[in-house]
């Protein structure tokens, strides 16, 4: 198994990147800067901020080398905190109170700082969520920080002070005294900025580099928060900041806070919201660098190795330094088991002998359906790794493991085809005559045929590869490889482990949305022509499986009708799935209306509706009316 972590070592050939990185933030002449190191989920963004921080620091266990100071800071770990702005804060400003070396010489500026983050603190979360000890402690500490809270609170008479911090309304009381005087407030925010360089002068380091890391993670609000803080160094000399995050859940987060919304034309507001999300980002990331999908040498690469470390123990490090050292010269050619033949002893081939035929055949499938992701990959593999024991254990014959990596592919990458194949084979003895014929077809390119005889999904470019690529499976008995994966039949392993945050936000904004526009404009602004075939099939599996844990929620149906009248493919079998599965009496039957509304633009939703059970609410709400 592998574990599901960053790590300093290199099998990706990354540190390409990670050196490109490390050379801008010592370049002084661009300092202060943020980067902004931008990938999906799972493309080994945290890896590249492993190996920055390692190149910059080494093994100081202080975070201190060379007059770098470098603070990694994971935003996700403070998601529960109610600041998650005060908490980067903080955690900045105590990396300078604690350090051995650095400590003395700023002890009076940091607790200075401390202070300065309380109040920011306090001024986002509010008295009335602080218990009256904690904000006398605030006040008392806090006073000469911000005068005219002093000057606000002198005014009122001590009773009835106490009483407004007590009270339900001591948020909108000290809100109230916040807005009154926002050009102090803006004063307070300089001034920190100002304190926060002279902590950096007194301390005589030569640059902080701070490396936030998962902000993709973190719920909208949290992330804004963590940019919000990230927001308050600008501009302030020798600092770096390095931000890793998935762009498109950091884009959806600065819309949700700063959207406009109007009655004026939807596209003039659409437009609006696109120029300020673009006009943030810009103003914060001076270098935005995006990091390019795994190649199919890449990927073969990667599986070699992580093939090699598992087998190979404390070995693994001559081969990774084997890898390093070919890089140099090549970095385009496979690095596979051929390359290291020479540095490993026999019983380390012998480790490693049934790895090969496997690697090579893994290889250019799991590009394909996985589309070069690191993640993916290495919790492709784990699954894979627990099925193979499972064949072990069951003591399961003339297995071939190459064809269930084959089809694990499939249940991945297009899961309701996946499906199919099973249901083809446990109603012929594990041997389905379709799949011989439409690997005929696929061998020939004839997709016309399969259109005509099965549908457009077998004859997209993606299944078609799929079906030409070795191990064919016409002539295989499936069932045992069915019956292996049949705990993922419903669940697939891309709807639990290998599912990415933006598939899950997506299908979050489509089953909640804030107004009925919002869900249309999700469909056709984040999702027609948006997603590949892989996260369109996992974003409607998701859908599914909302469906039938909670039949009677009336926006889940109403995701799966608007991608109906967007005649989106694949979503009206999806929903005469689900509808087969529940109790049809729990749906609404009030959703008639919605069906004959969109009759017009997808004639197919009619046959949905004598799939409903004869009797329930719906069907007879829908049939009363034909």
């Amino acid at each position: 198994m592998w574990a599901d972590k960053e790590t300093p070592d290199d099998l990706l050939g990354f540190k390409v990147h990670a050196d490109l990185i490390v050379d801008v933030i010592k370049d002084n002449d661009v300092l202060p800067v943020t980067i902004g190191v931008f990938g999906d989920w799972g493309s080994g963004k945290s890896s590249i901020l492993k190996m920055v921080e390692k190149e910059l620091i080494g093994n100081d266990k202080d975070g201190f080398k060379d007059g770098t100071l470098v603070l990694y800071f994971n935003g996700w770990v403070f998601e529960g905190y109610d600041d998650a702005k005060a908490a980067l804060l903080e955690s900045i400003i105590e990396k300078f109170n604690k350090h051995k070396t650095l400590g003395s010489k700023v002890k009076h500026e940091t607790l200075k700082l401390l202070k300065s983050v309380k109040w920011m603190r306090l001024m986002g979360l509010g008295f009335k969520k602080i218990a009256v000890p904690a904000a006398t402690a605030y006040l008392t500490g806090g006073i000469s920080l911000i005068p005219y809270l002093l000057n606000e609170f002198s005014q009122i008479e001590p009773a009835e002070l106490a009483n407004k911090l007590r009270g339900e309304e001591a948020e909108n009381f000290l809100s109230s005294i916040i807005k009154k005087n926002e050009d102090e407030e803006i004063t307070m925010v300089r001034e920190f900025r100002d304190d926060f360089k002279m902590m950096l002068d007194k301390s005589n380091i030569e640059k902080l580099v701070v490396i936030i890391d998962d902000l993709d993670r973190c719920t909208p609000d949290r992330l804004i928060e963590n940019l919000e803080a990230i927001k308050l160094f600008l501009n302030v000399e020798k600092t770096a900041f390095v931000i890793g995050a998935d762009p498109r859940i950091v884009r959806h987060a600065i819309e949700l806070r700063y959207k406009t919304d109007g009655i004026e034309n939807s596209s003039d507001v659409e437009s609006r919201n696109e120029r300020i999300v673009s006009d943030y980002l810009e103003k914060l990331i001076q270098v935005p660098y995006y990091l390019p999908k795994l190649t199919d040498n890449e990927v073969e690469t990667y599986l070699s190795l992580l093939f090699c470390q598992k087998e190979l123990g404390g070995d693994f490090k001559k081969v990774l330094e084997a890898f390093h050292s070919t890089r140099e010269n090549n970095r385009y050619d496979v690095f596979g088991l051929g390359d290291v033949d020479s540095i490993l002893k026999q019983e380390e081939k012998s480790k490693l002998t049934n790895s090969v035929s496997i690697i090579a055949s893994l290889a250019p499938i799991i590009t394909e359906g996985l589309k070069g992701n690191p993640r993916q990959i290495k919790r492709f593999l784990n699954t894979y790794s627990l099925r193979d024991r499972l064949v072990r254990v069951a003591k399961i014959s003339d297995f071939k493991m190459d064809i269930l990596a084959k089809l694990m592919v499939l249940e991945y990458s297009s899961q309701s085809l996946f499906r199919q194949i099973y249901e083809w084979q446990s109603s012929q003895k594990g041997e389905p005559k379709e799949v011989v014929e439409l690997e005929l077809f696929a061998s020939k390119n004839n997709t016309e045929k399969i259109k005509e005889k099965y549908s457009a999904d077998w004859s997209s470019d993606k299944v078609i590869r799929w079906l030409n690529t070795e191990p064919k499976l016409s002539g295989m008995d499936l069932r045992d490889y069915y019956w292996i994966t049949r705990d993922q039949l419903t669940t697939s392993i891309s709807g639990s482990s290998l599912i990415s945050p933006h598939i899950r936000l997506l299908v979050k904004k489509l089953i909640e949305p804030v107004s009925g526009s919002a869900l249309n404009r999700t469909v056709n602004n984040e999702i027609k022509d948006k997603l590949s075939e892989g996260d369109y099939e996992t974003l409607i599996s998701l859908l599914e499986k909302e469906l039938i844990k909670s039949p009677e929620i009336t926006e889940i149906h109403e995701a799966f009708i608007e991608l109906m009248a967007e005649n989106f493919p694949n979503v009206i079998d999806a929903y005469i799935r689900v509808i087969k599965k529940i109790d049809n009496d729990k749906i609404p039957f009030s959703l008639a209306q919605n069906f004959k509304l969109i009759e017009a633009k997808n004639s197919g939703v009619e046959k949905i509706y004598n799939v409903f059970s004869k009797g329930s609410s719906i069907y007879n709400n829908i049939n009363s009316e034909r």
